[in-house]
């Protein structure tokens, strides 16, 4: 093959490269920006509240056996099939998130331990499918998944240097007892865990992405796909807007 041949041919196989990069991007990043909801929340005496679920499958017509977050209006109380929402900068924002999925053991335990939140600490606390506590809440700086199965996914937000596993129902509790259709709620019947915990949103305005750190997406290569990586179930932004 001529010298200009081969030119012409590596100059194609550039394009066609670059041709899927831009659709990637468009199509999986870029459109799922515009077409999710995102949900605001307004601060109240220098605090915000941002409340979160993660549920075993969700409502949608197309993949429905995904599992997913959601996120509440705080105006409606409406739960909102998105993983985008915003918060005031330099702000304490409160987040809480109820688990309803079943437990998945950290791969890395390290993942384990509570990082980039006021004292490093959760408070979790366990409730059955009744909705009846299953002892106090408690206060902790590691939820050990190896030790006893009470982690069902993360929230990262990784340019926060922000790592909290998300507690589960414990193994038996989780054993025919989570929700089953989406989004679940206290009274629902389904087994859940409630988790709270705290930080300062940066005071530099921008988009922080966040996501799950498990292997979540069942059927993929190494749980790596589906859920896990896309925008409106496993992975998110924070948008952090001027007060």
């Amino acid at each position: 093959m001529s010298v200009p041949a081969r030119a012409a041919v590596l100059t194609v196989a550039f394009l066609i490269v670059v041709g899927l990069g831009v659709f990637v991007g468009y199509y999986y990043i870029g459109s799922a920006t515009t077409q999710l909801q995102t949900v605001h929340y307004a601060a109240s005496g220098g605090q915000v509240s941002v409340v979160l679920q993660e549920d075993p499958q969700n409502g949608s017509a197309t993949t429905p056996d995904w599992v997913t977050y959601y996120t509440q209006d705080p105006t409606t109380k409406q739960w909102v099939h998105t993983t985008m929402f915003s918060v005031p900068a330099n702000t304490k924002v409160n987040v809480t998130i109820y688990g309803y999925d079943g437990c998945t053991p950290l791969r890395n335990n390290y993942w384990g331990q509570v990082q980039g939140v006021i004292g490093n600490q959760v408070t979790v606390q366990q409730f059955s499918k009744k909705n009846v506590a299953l002892g106090p809440p408690q206060t902790k700086s590691l939820i050990n998944s190896w030790a006893d199965c009470t982690v069902g996914h993360t929230f990262a937000v990784p340019a926060l240097n922000l790592y909290v596993p998300v507690a589960s129902p414990n193994a038996q509790n989780s054993a025919n007892n989570l929700c089953s259709t989406s989004p679940c709620t206290p009274t629902s019947g389904g087994a859940y865990s409630l988790e709270t915990f705290s930080f300062i949103s940066p005071r530099e305005t921008g988009s922080y992405r966040w996501q799950c750190l498990i292997p979540c997406g069942g059927g993929f290569l190494n749980g790596n796909g589906g859920p896990m990586q896309t925008l409106g179930w496993m992975a998110g932004f924070m948008y952090v807007v001027a007060p």
